[in-house]
């Protein structure tokens, strides 16, 4: 059996997920949380967007479930000898992806290739002539791969892509079934009103997104055992394999960095705000102070001083696995400490808001102490600036390890992220022909988590913040009203005509 192996953040990921479980019910169970968060579920740009993020998520989980593998017994070894277990390090999603990951090739290829990129000396009938030489993997099951190569593309992909049609078209219709179960009507029917959008959840726009993620993951399913479907890198690895192996960086870094910078920011925020005076002007100068240091410098500083500790103490760590991963988790760490003035900011400008109102006031003529106030009237009413301000943050924390990692301060250089991606892409670009592939694939994935990221916080925004929520009523309420206008012109033209 192999032996479980439960990294820093590994632990830290499986603690948010438990915490987001626990608010799941909890919000379900909250008659205000419950009406505030079914509009996000009822927006379809979220709810397209959550389908992605989900898909994102469960990826990360599968690259967090570590273990080291069980070796062989060796010959001639005494029964009672013990277990050997392999110093390298695996995910369950690298035993999912064995194939591409031991897919190795010795460097460049194009996406789909089925040659090398750059020329080397090979031996043809006994003679040294300069030409691209063949893949190992890439197109290896082909036997003339220049005529072969799109005919077999073309048959694998059309495969892939009804593979992923046939399952969407299944996921629309068992969706309809379990919508007709306890309603009048049959699946047709049901299955009608979702098309139609005559249903409160956006599930039209959910199963598209749904049908897009399975023709994308059939067709790719299909080429991928065959061909590297985004080419190689310069040693000759997966990209693919790459991008979905930084995907839990990205998440990693985002999650780690947010939840590191709500107690600074609530504490600081809070305090700043009730008390005033001295201690106002105190966590003032501090955050102001902090945020007039250039973050780069700043984190760059505390990144070194964590290298330097990590390569003095070699004996903590078992794997080089265990080394990196402590050195992703302390740079998520950093972002948070360094990151928590603007959050600050903004509680403590609504502290000082309610700490004016009537029932604080009436609280503290009636004799509740200042944590009790601030524990029962300010920090609940505080939770919709948090929980807009960590979501939208979680994009930007993202972006932000891409910019640290290109610099050469981000993530140790064996951890697969997007960062690392197009740092190494930098050079590969000012190649003449450009190898283009590399970038491509880290800027497609980030974006993709990034977009969906930022829509689905644009949505949570307008449905904790009633500010924005009415905004948006007042915008619509004109494209209705005009609405209403013309079906009413509409009618009364025809009721002229017909008398």
């Amino acid at each position: 059996m192999p032996k479980l192996v439960f990294l820093a953040t590994d632990l830290a990921l499986y603690l948010q997920l438990a915490v987001i479980a626990f608010y799941i019910w909890h919000a379900s169970r909250t008659p205000t949380l419950r009406q505030t968060w079914q509009h996000v579920l009822h927006d379809a740009a979220a709810m397209s967007a959550g389908v992605v993020l989900l898909l994102f998520v469960l990826i990360a989980v599968l690259d967090s479930v570590h273990f080291r593998p069980l070796l062989p017994p060796v010959p001639g070894a005494a029964a009672d000898a013990g277990s050997a277990y392999s110093t390298r390090t695996l995910s369950v999603l690298d035993v999912l992806l064995a194939g591409p990951r031991e897919a190795r090739e010795k460097t460049y290829s194009v996406p789909l290739g089925t040659h090398q990129f750059s020329k080397e000396s090979i031996l043809v009938d006994g003679k040294s002539i300069r030409d691209f030489p063949r893949l190992k993997f890439g197109g290896g099951h082909l036997k003339d791969a220049y005529n072969d190569r799109a005919g077999d593309i073309t048959f694998k992909s059309i495969w892939g892509l009804l593979t992923g049609a046939v399952v969407a078209l299944l996921a629309w219709f068992l969706l309809a079934f379990l919508r007709v179960r306890g309603t009048p009507g049959g699946t047709l029917a049901s299955l009608r009103a979702v098309w139609n959008q005559d249903t409160v959840v956006p599930w039209r726009a959910i199963l598209l997104m749904v049908s897009v993620v399975f023709l994308f993951a059939g067709w790719v399913g299909a080429l991928w055992p065959y061909y590297h479907v985004l080419g190689t890198d310069q040693t000759g690895n997966d990209v693919l394999y790459q991008a979905l192996k930084s995907i839990r960086t990205a998440v990693v870094i985002g999650s780690l960095a947010t939840i590191a910078t709500l107690p600074l920011a609530i504490v600081f925020g809070i305090l700043a705000g009730y008390y005033k005076g001295k201690v106002d002007d105190a966590i003032q100068y501090l955050y102001t102070v902090l945020s007039s240091i250039p973050s780069v410098l700043l984190i760059s500083a505390f990144v070194l001083m964590i290298q330097v500790f990590i390569d003095k103490n070699p004996q903590l760590f078992e794997t080089g696995l265990e080394r990196a991963d402590i050195r992703l988790f302390l740079l998520a760490a950093i972002l948070g400490v360094t990151g928590w003035a603007g959050l600050a900011r903004l509680l403590r400008a609504e502290t000082l808001k309610l700490g004016e109102l009537d029932y604080v006031q009436a609280a503290r003529a009636f004799g509740v102490s200042d944590a009790g106030i601030m524990r029962r009237h300010i920090l609940p009413n505080l939770t919709h600036i948090v929980v807009i301000v960590s979501v939208l943050d979680f994009s930007g924390l993202v972006l932000y390890e891409a910019v640290l990692s290109y610099v050469g301060v981000g993530v140790d250089p064996s951890t697969n992220s997007f960062g690392t991606m197009i740092n190494g892409a930098r050079n590969e670009m000012s190649r003449d022909p450009v190898v283009w592939w590399n970038l491509l694939a880290a800027f497609a994935f980030m974006v993709s988590l990034v977009l969906s990221m930022t829509l689905f916080a644009s949505a949570v925004r307008e449905a904790f913040d009633p500010r924005a929520r009415a905004f948006r009523v007042k915008r619509n309420r004109p494209a209705a009203a005009a609405k209403n206008q013309n079906g009413l012109a509409a009618s009364t033209a025809t009721g002229n005509q017909n008398a």
